[in-house]
């Protein structure tokens, strides 16, 4: 793997953790909202429950703009992983093979 392709999987990495972070609490706090709408609509009158919906669909748009932003790592990671193995295919074989064999001895091993 060349050092711009390292660069950019560990770039690709580490933009995946901050968005995983984000992510998880984006989702947190849908779920917060999820429990206040619940309980708005058993309690609140219909401008209530109009305001917990309204919160619930903002926070519900922001989790799919992460989930968006969260995936987009992973396909950079995954486009430059196909350009070094189409540019180093027998490297990428003899990877392949250690990374079985590996696998197999500590299969073996139990």
């Amino acid at each position: 793997m060349t050092n711009g392709q390292s660069r950019t999987m560990g770039r690709a990495m580490h933009e995946l953790d901050r968005a995983t972070g984000r992510m998880a609490l984006d989702f947190r706090t849908m779920i917060s909202d999820s429990e206040d709408l619940l309980k708005a609509a058993a309690t609140m009158s219909g401008e209530g429950f109009a305001a917990a919906r309204r919160k619930f669909e903002d926070k519900l748009a922001g989790a799919k703009a992460s989930l968006a932003a969260a995936s987009q790592p992973v396909f950079d990671a995954a486009d430059a992983t196909d350009d070094y193995v189409r540019g180093n295919p027998w490297t990428a074989v003899g990877i392949a093979v250690a990374a079985a064999a590996l696998l197999g001895f500590l299969a073996a091993k139990r």
